[in-house]
């Protein structure tokens, strides 16, 4: 089953289906913010399979036409801030799906990330129909803890070796919403400063076993 991938818009900032044209300036936004990005890039464990961002659209573009994952671009005034894709989207008895976003170093700190979530989680709740929206985070990624923290994810554990980040398998913390959670929509809850101010809260107890497997970041 394709899926439908639309255009959210608020205010300068828009969540757009990546595409293949997109390629040549997307690739110099990766390269240009490589020092940034890196030390939160999924890697393959079993060795590189290289960079080819044309490539990659297309297999995006591919999971969305299986019905599997939203790829889109995120812009700010019409130029390329970062990505963000809903991937791993499950229907029936499950009807979940996982969010993965990046952003720009020089668009940091205006809300883009936060803004760019709540869009598309709305969007997945209310417009297919979705019941659960996950995101998992490092332990030591500050401003991806801030974006759940403002919007009211919900804290559910903490995950060992979950993904290959930056060459070698990393801790996340899980963080969810379920659709009844946010009846009114997760942007406008934000706004109207109804986010539960303890949603995202770690216990202390998994902050300090993250903290033992902790990578030293250069």
């Amino acid at each position: 089953m394709a899926l439908f991938l639309p255009t959210l818009n608020d205010g300068p900032i828009s969540v757009r289906p990546v595409r293949v044209r997109d390629a040549r300036a997307l690739e110099r936004e990766l390269i240009d913010n490589r020092t940034w990005l890196a030390k939160w890039e999924a890697t393959n464990p079993h060795g590189s399979l290289g960079f080819d961002t044309r490539a990659s659209i297309r297999a995006l573009l591919a999971n969305a036409r299986a019905g599997h994952g939203l790829p889109f671009l995120v812009e700010y005034d019409g130029e390329i801030a970062g990505q963000l894709n809903v991937s791993s989207i499950s229907y029936g008895s499950l009807s979940s799906a996982t969010i993965g976003y990046w952003v720009a170093q020089r668009f940091a700190g205006k809300d883009i990330t936060p803004i760019a979530v709540a869009l598309v989680t709305d969007y997945c709740f209310f417009s297919m129909g979705l019941h659960r929206m996950e995101i998992c985070i490092r332990p030591e990624n500050g401003p991806s803890l801030r974006v759940v923290e403002k919007l009211g994810f919900r804290y559910e554990g903490l995950r060992r070796r979950y993904i290959h980040i930056n060459g070698d398998w990393r801790d996340h913390f899980c963080f969810a919403l379920v659709a009844e959670e946010v009846r009114q929509g997760v942007l406008r809850r934000w706004r109207t400063d109804a986010v539960p101010a303890d949603a995202a809260t770690r216990p202390e107890a998994d902050i300090r076993a993250a903290q033992q497997h902790l990578p030293v970041i250069k």
